[in-house]
């Protein structure tokens, strides 16, 4: 080793300061190599490869027209150097990111100047646009024609920003759509399809005509412009590759083919039904096992086979899949809404839980049936699809099943996705196996998202119709409270402060003991109701916390706290609701460990101040609002839930300060219901008999 020697006296800033700028020296002699590399490779294909025009005289248009500003698709821009008249200056727009570093490079030995940064797209945080865009007017003003991608990374892919069609505005040049394809090419599937062009081919270049955008123009006509520049940057494109004689689909990103066509199921889907088809006479001991667990309703445990349960209703029959009782809770309203708006349907609910089975038999309205999903084996899968022909298919957030979708696909069951969400883990396991969801995604007619990162997700794996409406949770109405259990809660609790840990998960509870410990020496009498995610872990909660000098009960046994009970421990399904009615400062679990976090709406909505851990990605935008607001609290030990309790038991000035800011975030949140109905009905009335 050159650098910083390996023994530890010598492990000095002193010693090891020139390491770093060693480093970076290199880097940038690789990346100028790099860069000089791949400029003599262009030259190559430009000097082996045969050249079409169309216009013919395209660079003597272009001569005219300069300074003009030269508009290309992101991928599709190695040879775009090659439409470039004599003694006619250029600059480029090239990102600041590091895999730019080397394009850029390439242009220097090219001789195009750089203009670094790009437009913020949808991440909507700066990558140097506005310096970017004061550069380039800077360069049309003198005299350099300017050459830039339509459209922004990271996507969508083909769809024309709105920073060049200000650039044209602001400098009153025009914008010229081009398009360079070869016959040899290779591609690579990033999010733009990048097309490397290959020597000894055909190169065809192709302009379309110059779009002008009026100095004076409002908000309607550039839109106007920037769809114009969409739609002609499509066709030069097409008619490159029609030219050259090369097979464009290609060089299309495969987002977009999929969203065009979508893709056949691949090797992957035939092992995966091949393998869900060989395990079939596994099924019946693993349900077993679950019903031993109380986790299947052994009584109808045919459903889980795909036999049904009851008559399929005559007429239209809307299925709408959720997964357990959170998801189902949130489309129960959409449900009742599709109802009351669509008197001729009935509504198949189906779901994976005993829970929510048992929730769905006390809160779903007339014409709306249950029934148990069937396990996603192909057999299974088409017993169910036969029997009950549903008219169109609506699945919720993530619980996506492939021989459920394919089945349902390829019977012409029109498919829709709501309140579609997906985790970042779940978005990194989807890129890496996108040639796997895009036969998935592709086949859904619409698919709402909670937020627009989801919706970039979706729509990179092909989803022709994505549309960011919010998440359907914030628009539920507060979960069930049993009046008579909360006034027996209450007449038994009588003045003792309440705090509730709500949906907790195991890792959590320790913490939350920890911080009761903590805040009854200044709260005087303080009850700590825990209501664990999964009821069937309160016999082994109230064991560990007893064995801590604890005093537990649990709510199965007996129905009221004891005066001497310091954690009552609710391992009862379907009072949730109740417990919040009761409780004015609510922990909402799933967020102490990485788990997640579980929903903070139905605390919010029956009163409650919120406290929250860290883990929050699965109710983001949620929790960023409310906490921006005022109306949440952000905790990571069991120090900061007993400071905080604490403070909001003494302070009631402060607790309401917190709820208003909680309703301020529920205002800014709502609105999924409606925008999800609105993409729901027009499929329903388009299957009318």
């Amino acid at each position: 080793m050159n650098g910083c020697r390996f023994r530890l006296e010598e492990l000095s800033p002193q010693n090891c300061k020139g390491q770093p700028r060693r480093m970076a020296e290199t880097k940038k002699t690789l990346v100028r190599f790099g860069g000089s590399a791949l400029a003599s490779f262009i030259r190559l294909v430009d000097r082996t490869s045969k050249r079409i025009y169309e216009p013919a005289d395209i660079l003597d248009r272009l001569a005219d027209l300069h300074p003009c500003i030269v508009a290309c698709w992101h991928g599709q821009f190695m040879m775009v150097a090659g439409l470039r008249p004599e003694n006619v200056k250029v600059a480029a727009m090239v990102a600041k990111h590091g895999d730019a570093e080397l394009i850029g490079e390439a242009m220097r030995a090219l001789g195009v100047q750089l203009i670094r940064g790009a437009g913020a797209g949808s991440r909507r945080r700066d990558r140097g646009g506005a310096s970017a865009l004061r550069a380039s007017l800077s360069a049309l003003a003198d005299g350099h024609s300017l050459v830039m991608t339509a459209d922004i990374p990271p996507g969508p892919a083909r769809i024309a920003g709105a920073g060049i069609i200000a650039i044209s505005r602001m400098s009153g040049r025009p914008i010229i759509p081009v398009a360079v394809a070869s016959k040899h090419f290779a591609s690579f599937d990033t999010w733009s399809r990048l097309t490397f062009n290959l020597p000894y081919s055909r190169l065809a270049f192709v302009a379309g005509e110059p779009i002008e955008v009026p100095a004076g123009a409002d908000a309607e006509v550039l839109e106007s412009k920037r769809l114009e520049l969409e739609t002609t940057l499509n066709a030069v494109t097409t008619r490159a590759y029609e030219l050259a004689g090369s097979d464009i689909n290609r060089a299309m990103p495969l987002d977009v083919l999929a969203a065009a066509s979508p893709p056949a199921p691949g090797p992957m889907f035939t092992i995966y039904r091949a393998g869900t088809s060989l395990l079939r006479p596994a099924v019946p001991i693993l349900l077993n096992m679950r019903g031993r667990q109380g986790k299947e309703d052994t009584p109808r445990r045919g459903e889980r086979l795909g036999f049904a349960g009851l008559p399929r209703p005559e007429g239209q029959l809307v299925w709408v899949h959720a997964a357990s009782v959170g998801e189902m809770n949130a489309v129960l309203p959409l449900i009742e809404r599709m109802l009351a708006a669509n008197p001729h349907i009935h509504v198949l609910l189906t779901t994976g839980t005993t829970t929510s089975a048992d929730v769905a038999a006390r809160r779903l309205p007339e014409r709306a049936i249950h029934q148990y999903v069937p396990l996603d084996v192909p057999q299974y899968v088409a017993r169910f699809l036969d029997h009950w022909k549903p008219t169109i298919a609506i699945f919720t957030e993530s619980d996506i099943w492939p021989n459920l979708v394919l089945g349902a696909a390829d019977r012409g069951i029109p498919l829709v996705l709501v309140n579609a969400r997906m985790s970042p883990r779940s978005i990194n396991r989807w890129r890496r196996f996108a040639r796997f969801g895009r036969p998935l995604f592709s086949r859904f007619a619409a698919i709402l998202t909670q937020n627009e990162s989801i919706g970039r997700a979706i729509k990179r794996l092909g989803a022709p119709n994505v549309i960011t409406a919010g998440n359907l949770k914030i628009d539920s109405p507060p979960p069930h409270v049993d009046a008579a259990a909360e006034a027996a809660l209450r007449a038994a609790i009588g003045r003792r402060p309440v705090f509730l840990a709500a949906s907790t998960h195991p890792g959590e509870d320790a913490i939350i003991a920890a911080a009761h410990s903590l805040m009854r020496r200044d709260i005087e009498g303080l009850l700590t109701i825990i209501v664990p995610r999964h009821p069937e872990r309160g016999g082994g909660l109230a064991a560990s916390l007893g064995s801590l000098g604890l005093k537990t009960q649990l709510r199965s046994r007996s129905p009221d706290p004891a005066a001497e009970t310091e954690i009552y421990i609710a391992d009862t399904i379907g009072e949730l609701g109740t417990f919040y009615a009761i409780s004015k400062i609510a922990l909402v679990g799933g967020s102490l460990i990485e788990h997640g976090g579980q929903n903070p709406i139905e605390a919010v909505r029956l009163g409650a101040c919120v406290l929250t851990g860290p883990y929050t990605h699965n109710f983001k935008d949620a929790y960023r609002s409310l906490i921006r607001e005022g109306g949440a609290i952000e905790v990571r030990s069991s120090d900061d839930i007993a400071r905080h309790v604490t403070k909001l038991h003494v302070d009631q000035q402060a607790a309401e300060l917190m709820r208003s800011g909680a309703d301020r975030a529920l205002k800014s949140l709502s609105g999924a219901l409606e925008k999800t109905l609105g993409a729901v009905q027009p499929l329903l009335e388009k299957q009318k008999v």
